[in-house]
């Protein structure tokens, strides 16, 4: 008997550090039943540097690679990246397009002094997120516009 194949779901959870991805991606996971990815936690595991950005590009195409396949085969998937830049964020739908997914972005958004209070709470990078650097990353972060958040599926009620 051919098994029923859903529509495959692509989300994107976007934004700075300490703006909530991981929860947020966290309880989309057990509510949608979905896999998710999140580099940080692969590299923890692996025991390397949080910083390594090399690293982190390769372990972010494999999770990519693995996405596709994800949602070739009607799962629904959570990238929690950060997607800093509008250029990951458009690669990423346009990849999930053509496989035939929705895709979604959940944007969030927080007060650099929630993000800086929060990143303090954690206590867990190596070395410490200071303050200074917080204000160079939202200098660089492309906040996504609404005309960009239009490109999207509007986020499934759940």
């Amino acid at each position: 008997m051919d098994k029923v194949r859903t529509r495959p779901r692509l989300i994107i959870v976007c934004g700075l550090p300490g703006s909530g991805k991981t929860t947020h991606a966290k309880q989309l996971e057990r509510k949608l039943r979905a896999i998710r990815l999140c580099p940080d936690e692969w590299m923890t595991t692996l025991g390397i540097n949080l910083h390594d950005t090399k690293a982190r590009e390769r372990i972010e195409a494999l999770q990519w690679k693995l996405t596709q396949d994800l949602l070739t085969v009607g799962q629904t998937v959570l990238i929690e990246w950060g997607t800093w830049a509008r250029s990951e964020r458009d690669a990423l739908r346009v990849g999930a397009r053509a496989l035939g997914a929705i895709v979604e972005l959940h944007f969030l958004d927080v007060p650099i002094d929630t993000l800086f209070e929060r990143i303090q709470q954690r206590n867990r990078e190596s070395p410490p997120i200071q303050r200074a650097d917080l204000l160079l990353w939202v200098k660089t972060f492309e906040r996504p516009s609404s005309e960009e958040m239009a490109l999207f599926d509007a986020p499934s009620a759940i």
